[in-house]
């Protein structure tokens, strides 16, 4: 894992990545938690996704930024390989700058696409306005992933 200390050590569409997550972020339903994410993708064939979270009363209901965003990405461009992910996460409420990562659900959903899709998805974490942190492949947050090869023939 890398980290930089700024967005402006990264290359220019992962400034964009990172912004366009940030700007999504803005948009998240999150009445509950008041903990708003942003995501934007990075596919192949130059569009940009962007998702947020959106929480339920029934909070099982809800549904992550970065779910948002690749499962829109699938129904929208389907074949498309997502080269990059971005997410943003609004100021702390406690100590610390480090970025929230995904969550176990959201880390199971990426690493299934990057799998799929035979490539590395890059991964760009930010709290907003602190360090960035960047992985290569979702493998990288997810060893030993679960896959459909525990599942048998198919």
């Amino acid at each position: 894992m890398l980290v930089f200390q700024s967005r402006e050590e990264l290359s220019q569409i992962e400034q964009k990545l990172l912004q366009a997550a940030t700007t999504a972020r803005m948009d998240a339903y999150a009445p509950y938690s008041n903990f708003k994410v942003g995501a934007a993708l990075l596919l192949d064939n130059g569009e940009l996704v962007t998702g947020n979270n959106q929480e339920n009363a029934s909070y099982p209901a809800g549904l992550c930024a970065e779910r948002v965003a690749v499962f829109q990405a699938g129904s929208r461009f389907p074949g498309s390989v997502i080269q990059a992910i971005a997410v943003c996460v609004g100021p702390p409420k406690g100590t610390g700058d480090s970025p929230a990562a995904p969550c176990g659900n959201c880390r199971q959903a990426l690493i299934e696409y990057e799998q799929r899709q035979g490539s590395p998805i890059s991964l760009l974490m930010q709290m907003e306005n602190a360090a960035v942190y960047k992985c290569s492949s979702i493998a990288d947050i997810l060893p030993m992933a679960f896959n459909s090869s525990f599942l048998g023939d198919s």
